[in-house]
This record gives C-alpha cells, sequence and structure tokens, in this order.
C-alpha cells in the first residue's frame, strides 16, 4: 500500500515537471518566433547610441538664382555621461575651452542620459576650440559635424528670410513659413556600447542626413540692394524714426523687394530686441496711408462715371466743412478753381471730400473691400496685418469724407501697393507672393511652382488706362515733380499722413510716402516708399519720399537697360529744377545752321568740314540745358 501511494506521487511530481518544463519550452518558442522582433528592437535601442548630424537646410535664393540664405558645415560637442570616468576634470578642461562656467557643462556630464549636447557654449565650435577638445582625448566626449545657417547678405532682406534657431528651426520670415520644406531630415553615427555605456568595437551606421528643398523667391538681388542702399541713406541723411520700401510687379503681384529700417542681420538674430526681428513693416506695420490712397478714390470715381476730370471743376477755398468738422487743404487759402483732374495734380483735399460724396458710402466702402483693404493679403509671409476700416454701419458723412483721402482708416504697405497694382494693370486684383518655387536639391525637379492667383476684377481696363494717365500728370505738373524722369515716362502720388498718438493726431509727425509707377503706360514695377517722422526737413511727401523713389527707379532703368522714350507729358519746372530742353537731331545740317539751333547747349566738335554726320546726345530728347553735345564734321 505504501509503494502504490510513493509511486503515485513521484508520478504526480514528475507530470507537475513536464508540465512546467513544457511551459517553459512553449514560452521560449513564443518568445523566439512571435516576439524576437519587438525583443531585437529592444536590445538594440540599449546597445545602440546615435550621435545626431543635422542636415542642411535648403537654399534660398533669388528669381535669378543668387544665393541668400546658405549653410555652412560647423562642429559641435556631444557627451556620452556613462563614458566619462573622471567627470569633474571633463567638465573643467570643456569649461576653460568653451569659455564658460563649470557648472554650465557640468550639468549636461552628469546628467542619467544616454546623450547630451552641450548648448549653447559646444555648438558651432570654430576649428581651433574645436581642435583643442578633440586633442583631450577624453572618452565620451565627441565632436560631430553640424550644418550651421549663413546669410552672405547678412542685414539685406533680413526680416523676409528671417533667421532659424539653435538647432536649424526657421523662426521667422521665409524660414519659419516654408520650415516644413527646408528642414530637410537628420542623419546621424549609430555604433554600440555595452550596459556601462562603454563603446563596442562594432561596426558602426552611418545614415546621412537628408537636406531639405530649395526656395527661389520672385526677388531680385540687384534691385533688393538698390532698395537697401537708399533706406541706408534715408536713415543717415534724415534719421526717421522708421521707413520702408516695397517693390512689386503689377501684373502679377511678385514681391522684387522688400526692405526695413530698423532691421538686423539674421546671422547675429541674438544681438537685437525681439521688437526689431519679428516686425516686418511693409506686411505688420498699420497706418494711416493719406494721399497715396488717393489713388483708390480716383479708380472707383472713375469706374462710377460720378467725375470727369477733364470737364468737371471745383473751387477750393482752402477747407469744406462736412457736419462739425472742417477739413482743410494742405494750401493756405486753396487752389481755387480747378479741374478735378488738378484736384488730383494738387493733391486736394476738399476735392477729394467731393469725390466721396459723389460715389457715396456705400459705393466707396464696397470699392474699398474690392481693393482689399480691410482684409489680409495672403501673402506667403507670417505676421501680416489686416488693417482697420470703418463698418459699414459706423461709416457716417465725416467718416466716408476722410476716409476718401486716406484718414481715419489703417492700411498696411502691402494692402497699398497690392490695391494700386490692381488700379493700374487693367483692373486685376492678384494675391501677392514672394516665393516662386520649391525644388529638390539633387535634381532640381520643381516640387512646388507658384503662378499669379488672380482674386477678382475691381474696375475696367478702360479706366485703369485713365488713372496710369492721370497719376503721370501728378509726376509731371503736380505734387509728385521730384519723381519725374527726363525721356522715362513715371507715374506716381505723394502722401503726408499726420500720425496718431491715442486717438489725437500729433503735431509736425508725419508718414511721408510716394507711390512710384514705371513705366507709367505700361507699368513693370511699382515702388513703394514710406518714411516715418524725418529729422530737420519740411515734411511732405512729395520733397522726402518721392525723390527716394527717383532714385530707385533711375538704379532699375539703369540695371535693366530702359532705352529712353519721348516724355508725353513734360515736365512742369520750377525756378529750382534744372531744366531740360528737347535737344534737335543735327545730323546732316551745316555748322553755321547748328549755331543757332543749339545756342542753349555747349557745342564740341571734333573732326573738319562743315556737316554734321554724328552728334552726342542723339537728337530727339530731353537734354539738361547747358550741356555739352559733341558734333563730328565730314
Amino acid at each position: 500500500m505504501f509503494y502504490y501511494e510513493v509511486q503515485k506521487r513521484l508520478y504526480i511530481a514528475f507530470v507537475i515537471i513536464m508540465l512546467f518544463f513544457l511551459a517553459i519550452v512553449i514560452r521560449m518558442f513564443y518568445i523566439q518566433v512571435f516576439k524576437s522582433g519587438e525583443l531585437s528592437e529592444l536590445a538594440n535601442s540599449l546597445w545602440s547610441r546615435n550621435l545626431p548630424i543635422l542636415a542642411d537646410r535648403g537654399l534660398i535664393l533669388d528669381r535669378n538664382g543668387v544665393v541668400l540664405a546658405d549653410n555652412i558645415t560647423t562642429t559641435s560637442v556631444v557627451v556620452i555621461p556613462n563614458q566619462i570616468n573622471d567627470k569633474e576634470k571633463v567638465s573643467s578642461e570643456l569649461a576653460k575651452i568653451l569659455n564658460t562656467d563649470y557648472e554650465n557643462v557640468f550639468k549636461f556630464v552628469n546628467k542619467k542620459s544616454s546623450i547630451e549636447r552641450i548648448h549653447p557654449y559646444g555648438r558651432g565650435l570654430s576649428y581651433e576650440i574645436a581642435e583643442k577638445i578633440n586633442n583631450l582625448n577624453f572618452d565620451g566626449v565627441y565632436l560631430v559635424k553640424e550644418s550651421k545657417r549663413y546669410y552672405p547678405y547678412e542685414t539685406m532682406l533680413s526680416h523676409v528670410l528671417g533667421y532659424v534657431g539653435i538647432d536649424n528651426q526657421g523662426l521667422s520670415g521665409i524660414e519659419l513659413f516654408y520650415d516644413d520644406h527646408l528642414r530637410g531630415n537628420d542623419g546621424a553615427i549609430k555604433y554600440y556600447s555595452d550596459g556601462k555605456g562603454h563603446r563596442l568595437k562594432l561596426s558602426e551606421v552611418y545614415n546621412k542626413p537628408v537636406g531639405g528643398n530649395n526656395i527661389g523667391l520672385t526677388i531680385d538681388v540687384k534691385i533688393q540692394e538698390m532698395v537697401e542702399r537708399e533706406l541706408d541713406n534715408v536713415m543717415l541723411s534724415l534719421n526717421p524714426e522708421q521707413a520702408l520700401v516695397l517693390v512689386m510687379d503689377p501684373n502679377t503681384s511678385e514681391i522684387i523687394a522688400m526692405s526695413s529700417r530698423p532691421n538686423f542681420d539674421s546671422n547675429n538674430y541674438q544681438n537685437y530686441d525681439i521688437e526689431t526681428i519679428n516686425r516686418n513693416l511693409p506686411i505688420w506695420a498699420t497706418f494711416e496711408p493719406g494721399s497715396t490712397f488717393k489713388i483708390i478714390t480716383v479708380a472707383a470715381s472713375l469706374e462710377e462715371k460720378t467725375v470727369n476730370l477733364f470737364e468737371d471743376h471745383f473751387h477750393d477755398s482752402g477747407s469744406i466743412t462736412v457736419e462739425s468738422a472742417r477739413i482743410k487743404c494742405w494750401k493756405a487759402g486753396g487752389h481755387g478753381s480747378q479741374t478735378f483732374l488738378e484736384v488730383v495734380q494738387n493733391s486736394c483735399n476738399p476735392g477729394f471730400v467731393v469725390l466721396g460724396q459723389r460715389l457715396g458710402t456705400k459705393r466707396l466702402h464696397d470699392y474699398l473691400l474690392k481693393f482689399g483693404f480691410g482684409s489680409k493679403t495672403g501673402i506667403d509671409l507670417n505676421g501680416e496685418s489686416t488693417g482697420i476700416l470703418f463698418s459699414l454701419d459706423r461709416m457716417g458723412p465725416i467718416e466716408t469724407a476722410t476716409s476718401a483721402f486716406g484718414q481715419g482708416i489703417s492700411v498696411t504697405a502691402l494692402q497699398q501697393v497690392n490695391g494700386v497694382s490692381a488700379a493700374i494693370n487693367g483692373g486685376k486684383l492678384h494675391t501677392p507672393y514672394i516665393v516662386r518655387s520649391i525644388s529638390e536639391p539633387e535634381t532640381n525637379e520643381v516640387v512646388l511652382l507658384n503662378k499669379p492667383k488672380f482674386v477678382r476684377n475691381v474696375i475696367s481696363e478702360e479706366t485703369s488706362e485713365m488713372v496710369k494717365y492721370t497719376l503721370e500728370t501728378v509726376v509731371a505738373h503736380g505734387t509728385g515733380r521730384n519723381a519725374y524722369i527726363e525721356n522715362y515716362r513715371v507715374a506716381g502720388k505723394t502722401g503726408t499722413a499726420q500720425k496718431v498718438n491715442n486717438g489725437v493726431y500729433m503735431v509736425g509727425n508725419y508718414i511721408l510716402s510716394f507711390m512710384g509707377i514705371f513705366p507709367a503706360d505700361n507699368p513693370d514695377y511699382v515702388v513703394y516708399v514710406a518714411i516715418d517722422n524725418p529729422k530737420g526737413i519740411t515734411q511732405y511727401g512729395g520733397t522726402v519720399a518721392a525723390p527716394v523713389a527717383k532714385n530707385i527707379i533711375l538704379s532699375i532703368i539703369d540695371y535693366l537697360d530702359y532705352k529712353p522714350v519721348n516724355n508725353e507729358l513734360t515736365r512742369a519746372y520750377t525756378w529750382l529744377d534744372e531744366k531740360y530742353v528737347y535737344l534737335d537731331n543735327v545730323i546732316g545740317l551745316d555748322v553755321k545752321e547748328v549755331k543757332q539751333i543749339l545756342k542753349n547747349f555747349r557745342v564740341e566738335y571734333s573732326g573738319t568740314g562743315n556737316t554734321i554726320i554724328d552728334q552726342s546726345p542723339h537728337g530727339g530728347y530731353l537734354v539738361k540745358e547747358g550741356s555739352v553735345v559733341k558734333l563730328m564734321l565730314n
């Protein structure tokens, strides 16, 4: 009996043991077959370490392929705390080389993590500093190559390009707006270590970083340089609070140049205050536009046929009263009787009040909306403002009157330029843009191609033609005379807007502006200049901003080799102006005849004989009175 009881117990024990081993076998089979991949990854993560390698950001280029934002290779120091034997010594030596406090390094060296970057002190090291660290030959201290953003033109186009942070992430401008395209994919060097973090002599894996896409802008760097130069001159000679210039192709709303002051060096953005680096004034700053806004009122009035510029007359006594408000003209005593074309040329506020009244509140308000005011333009840059318009239900007779000449409302420079572009390009409003294309860096395959984005028609082509002619007369005969260029057709409008502080207009403090259009008959460029409160000068847009726009247009003429034409409208000269007169073509004439014909010039002859066979300058164009005309004889 006892024997059978023992045998039974042995049998049960045997079964239990067999079941236990069977469970182990099944578990091992499950782990080996079903969990092998997961466990392999876990083991790999324990053994492997990655030394990160930042990818190059995509290049930013102008419309002609000039590089505006590049990359340079730098070195950074990383540490693997588990591999460092003497943390105090390593921290002390690195702190000396990196020129920082011991504690700033020790906090990274002593961390309980697999890998640590020493930042910001250990980022973007020079060759000399990197060499010193390498010569220390410390275990657990590594130098890795990194890509650092570099802007070869420094302050030029800084607000448009923006800047990147220490980890190569876009923080403003194009760098931020298109960061997903520019960023690329980082790489790494993968190596293996034991449980204590010591590096194992196993094969290393190099994962190559993939650079970001290249971005081509609508910007022309040559014209941008002209703009930057003029703004520098403005800041030096006039000491304004702020200044900006915006150049646009009116036919497509492509941004050709954009800049403002104050600006900053994108390579060293950390040296500037946050307001300076983040405020792109042409799209961010809103202000009362003043008389440049009258272009929109003229366009709406012509489209609605509420005025005949040549036949309708207005008598300017110097002011006009609307309800309880007395609105003055800039000229004391007024301009007297004038056509409405002269009202535009003279930038007469009372005359524009009448244009606004003829349009009526609703029609004027509708046109302001149609031209894009009161809403963002949709440009592909961050930080754009909407501006401020009166709502229709709060727009009474006084608001209608002031809106007609650009007071009491708030706009951005970009809104103005885009609206004026629609007024002179045949009536088509477009969405402004600054990126032309995005392309893959290795193959140059175009990933995205921007084209002009039509929004709506705002006026007819016939009205647009009349607007261009009207604005050309402003430059030839009106307040824009300082932008007149002999032998080239320029149109434009001046602006002198009184600034507001806490709801009160400031005394002697203005934003002076000029909207230049070139060529006047078939525009390729709109050049807008705004200067905020220049010092030591009479504050009128025609005397301060118009010459700046003229200089930019002259540079464009020279750069793109625009050929001279006969001015359709001859400038109305004042006693202060250098006078130009038409030079006759005297080729083929006798010397005796030429003396009388060229009496307003100094004549120099070369060769012998009595007949003129060539002349310089050529005849048929305006030439400065009293200048030298060279004649070649036969």
